[in-house]
């Protein structure tokens, strides 16, 4: 009965460092985004104000973390859950009927 707690305790503390790794790169990405991006306004309209070209760096890698943001806050993730639950379930079933 111990071992099980403990293999528990073990998956449990695996999921948790995953996540907080997750949160802690897109956090990073965030902040380097919002210090790069202002630099670069300022270099362009130091240099070229004519031309805006740091909106084009500043939509990509917008997008980007925006990406990022729906993968690390979950906005889809319930049927991962749901899948991971079915195959752990799916394996119970094969190790019971050997």
């Amino acid at each position: 009965m111990e071992i099980l707690s403990s293999n528990k305790e073990s998956i449990a503390y695996k999921k948790a460092s995953k996540r907080v790794k997750e949160l802690k790169e897109f956090y990073g990405n965030l902040t380097s985004y919002c210090l790069v991006i202002p630099f670069l306004a300022a270099l362009n309209l130091l240099t070229a104000p004519g031309y805006l070209w740091f909106l084009w760096p500043a939509l990509g890698w917008g997008v980007g973390i925006a990406f990022h943001a729906v993968s690390v806050f979950g906005i889809g993730r319930n049927w991962e859950e749901k899948k991971i639950k079915e195959l752990m379930e799916a394996e119970k079933g094969k190790i019971k009927t050997l």
